[in-house]
């Protein structure tokens, strides 16, 4: 099979190889998916970078999200399983073999059925992008009748938490950088956008709340945003964040927080299993059957593009998702 691999970290242009690997074969338990299109997470350019630490094996496959067709199952999986458009979550945690290749196996429920209406570009963004706004926007219940603000309303994740929240009921505030990414959180339904970069940020999200203050927040950067998140936090508010990359220690205030009642919630949607991970898939299913959803893929790479795409992603410039197409 044509593939993308790495064997030590480094930048994409020295360390990212294409050529040619046998093709898998499924286990027990073990569906094969011949990958149409392989999406690409900041996660994934930091881990062959180094930024993770050294290579876990002698040889990676890199991304772990990625959509396509089942052509082959292992013993313990129902053979009516071959022909489905599947969406993949997790193929590259902790395993060697992610999507950027022709094929990928791996177990059988990390392939998901994926919709018709759902193109497999737009399938392969829905692993970490919108799994993680998903479980951010809904892991503490329903969200219909609360205002909910989105840090990085333009980012991936943040795009995706905007249009879910709407789509669960809430009123939205987005915060985003410039004019752009302004005009793409309300193309996901913001009901307002702030820029972050001018004037006063907590006083500009209390007007846009008419003085109410905000229920939850789907946070980026916590240690950064800390200070306004407290500000405009609600009594028992929740923050549900997925990272601090500014500032990774950051100072808490925590009697103001605590006097608060505030809740701080750390998730990484790798982690998620069981009863949470179900959940997830079903609202996404169900978001995507009812159209509720709009994936923004900001460019599209061949298979042996893959290092541009990838610098692409390192470089922050992309508003959107990246895919890889095979």
């Amino acid at each position: 099979m044509r593939a993308i691999w790495y064997e030590q970290t480094g930048a994409a242009a020295s360390v990212l190889h294409f050529g040619q690997l046998p093709d898998p074969h499924p286990g027990p338990g073990e569906v094969r998916v011949r990958v149409h299109a392989s999406g690409i997470n900041p996660s994934d350019v930091k881990a062959r970078a180094g930024a993770r630490g050294p290579v876990p094996f002698p040889r990676i496959i890199p991304h772990s999200d990625g959509a396509g067709i089942i052509d082959a199952v292992g013993s313990g999986v129902e053979p009516r399983r071959v022909g489905e458009r599947v969406w993949l979550w997790n193929a590259a945690w902790k395993r060697a073999f992610g999507t950027c290749a022709e094929y990928v196996v791996l177990p059988a429920q990390q392939a998901v059925p994926l919709d018709i209406k759902c193109s497999f570009e737009a399938g392969a963004c829905l692993g970490i992008p919108a799994s993680t706004a998903c479980h951010a926007v809904f892991c503490d219940g329903p969200v219909t009748g609360q205002t909910v603000l989105v840090t990085g309303g333009a980012g991936a994740v943040g795009n995706y938490a905007i249009q879910l929240a709407r789509w669960g009921g809430a009123r939205v505030v987005a915060t985003i950088s410039g004019p752009e990414k302004a005009a793409h959180a309300k193309a996901a339904g913001a009901d307002a956008v702030i820029n972050y970069r001018e004037g006063d940020v907590a006083g500009a999200i209390r007007s846009a709340t008419d003085g109410a203050g905000v229920d939850r927040i789907i946070e980026v950067e916590f240690g950064g945003n800390l200070e306004v998140s407290s500000a405009v936090l609600n009594p028992c508010g929740t923050i549900v964040t997925y990272g601090s990359m500014a500032i990774p220690k950051p100072n808490l205030p925590f009697y103001p927080m605590m006097f608060n009642g505030a809740t701080v919630r750390m998730i990484l949607v790798y982690l998620l299993q069981g009863a949470a991970r179900d959940r997830v898939i079903d609202l996404l299913t169900r978001a995507i059957s009812e159209g509720a959803l709009v994936h923004a893929i900001a460019a599209e790479f061949a298979l042996d593009q893959s290092v541009a795409a990838h610098e692409l992603v390192e470089g922050g410039s992309a508003i959107g998702n990246v895919v890889v197409t095979i």
